[in-house]
């Protein structure tokens, strides 16, 4: 029997690395057990913030993967703000230092004039070279997965066009996300951004998120249809045989660690147990891979805990899944946010797979 096929347009894709990639990716690798053969459409020159080739391992070799240029504010503005091309480009939540008058400005331009997002250069040229390959090769459905939202609104764009049913799948919410407030958003374009996410919610034939309080907050806006689909871990990910754990008292996090993460409680009694026992302060490790916000470098420093300090920088899946796999414990702080209750981070469930205990942090 033929399969049935899906387009599905992301911007996050091999090699990017980092959890944005994780859940097209592991739909695309996973659909054809269900029937279902996937297309893949992705930027061919996008600026992800950091690289993970290993990733391509769970592409098939015979996917048909789609790819068109893409125009990005990023270089620019490392440029403007005199940063280096390894540097994070965000000021917003993950910072690399205090904000200067640049950052805040960009911030402001992002919010108001990249709608849905900095990758909103994307949707006309993506919408008109997909109407018409699509026209040539027709497909069953689209799926996107956003944020960026610029995935949201291609799918829109075509499913309107053409007609083709359209599962639009959040990662995050869009104008209730946590960050929304963050990016000084006037009046007019949060106007713009409400009108088009009303649009898309009209638009999509079925809408799916990461969490059931997250499906009723899309309700609550508008939303119909909206099913929960919960993160989760590919076993492939893992060894047969788990590693032997850290002989230290390592505390581990892999993947950003933002201001609105901030574990200030933890880091205080982290740096009081090391004064009133010493022996604990020469075993602690604090094992954190990914970007961390330099104000959180700031109170490691400020609670005496420098030494126990490793930063890991941005480093490969296989390496992060050891690191969890070695750790004592694992830290999962949550966003200090209003939509706290509805975030179930994707590395929960890996956390989970590694059996481990897991130290959660809420707001």
């Amino acid at each position: 029997m033929e399969k049935k096929k899906v387009l599905i347009v992301s911007y996050y894709w091999p090699p990017s690395g980092g959890v944005g990639v994780n859940r097209c990716l592991k739909f695309a690798k996973y659909l054809r057990d269900f029937g279902w053969e996937p297309i893949v459409y992705a930027p061919s020159n996008a600026s992800y913030p950091y690289l993970d080739e290993t990733n391509f391992k769970h592409v098939h070799s015979d996917m048909l993967v789609l790819k068109q240029p893409i125009r990005e504010p990023f270089e620019l503005f490392k440029k403007l703000s005199g940063r280096k091309k390894e540097d994070s480009a965000n000021p917003v939540y993950v910072r690399d230092r205090k904000r200067s008058k640049i950052d805040e400005f960009a911030i402001w331009v992002r919010g108001n004039f990249f709608i849905p997002d900095a990758r909103s250069l994307w949707i006309k040229p993506s919408v008109r070279y997909l109407k018409k390959w699509l026209k040539e090769n027709p497909v069953d459905a689209i799926l996107t997965d956003g944020p960026p939202h610029t995935n949201t609104v291609i799918g829109c764009r075509l499913s309107q066009a053409l007609n083709i049913p359209w599962l639009a799948d959040f990662q995050d919410p869009w104008t209730q996300v946590d960050y929304y407030q963050m990016l000084k958003i006037g009046r007019r374009a949060n106007r713009k951004h409400h009108k088009l996410e009303q649009e898309c919610f009209a638009t999509a034939k079925k809408i799916t998120i990461a969490s059931p309080t997250w499906a009723k907050d899309l309700e609550s806006i508008g939303a119909n249809n909206v099913t929960p689909i919960f993160w989760g871990y590919d076993d492939d990910d893992f060894p047969t045989d788990f590693p032997e754990a850290d002989n230290t008292f390592s505390i581990v996090h892999a993947g950003q660690l933002g201001y609105d993460r901030r574990p200030v409680a933890f880091l205080k009694l982290l740096g009081e147990l090391k004064k009133s026992n010493p022996e604990f302060g020469k075993l602690l490790r604090l094992k954190f891979a990914g970007t961390v916000d330099y104000a959180i470098v700031e109170m490691i420093k400020d609670n005496g805990l420098e030494e126990n300090y490793i930063p890991l920088g941005n480093i490969i899946r296989p390496n992060a899944i050891e690191l969890t796999l070695k750790a004592q414990m694992l830290l999962l702080p949550l966003n200090i946010a209003d939509n706290a209750k509805g975030r179930i981070p994707g590395k929960l469930f890996e956390n989970l797979r590694a059996s481990k205990p897991i130290l959660v942090l809420g707001p």
